[in-house]
């Protein structure tokens, strides 16, 4: 089965519909209803529903890390800064990593776009 993902509130919707062009399974934290839960949660949330997060978020970094340390499992976090990525080098790099990578491959893990 391929990576499926959820998309922090910070995400441009533009990546998000790129990636549904490209057939990419992708829910949003804001389809979702999750928009306004604190980072701790939206990844809990995104855990349980089996997806990795991606974010644009430095704060999302450090609960990532934090649970690393702590040895709290989290299905994975990608993540692009949004000065230094450009919208099509996300949607290109997610396309990949989600048709390449299998369900739990990317577990208690964080990935740096791009690639």
């Amino acid at each position: 089965m391929t990576l499926a993902l959820y998309m922090d509130h910070h995400v441009p919707r533009t990546i998000t519909v790129g990636l549904r062009l490209r057939e990419v399974d992708v829910i949003t934290s804001l389809e979702d209803g999750t928009n306004e839960l604190d980072d701790p949660a939206l990844l809990e949330r995104a855990t349980a529903l089996g997806r990795v997060l991606f974010t644009q978020d430095d704060d999302l970094l450090a609960e990532a890390s934090r649970r690393q340390k702590a040895g709290i499992p989290f299905e994975g976090v990608i993540y692009a800064h949004q000065l230094y990525v450009s919208i099509g080098s996300c949607i290109d790099d997610l396309e990949i990593i989600a048709k390449t990578s299998e369900m739990g491959e990317l577990r208690n893990l964080v990935v740096y776009l791009p690639l």
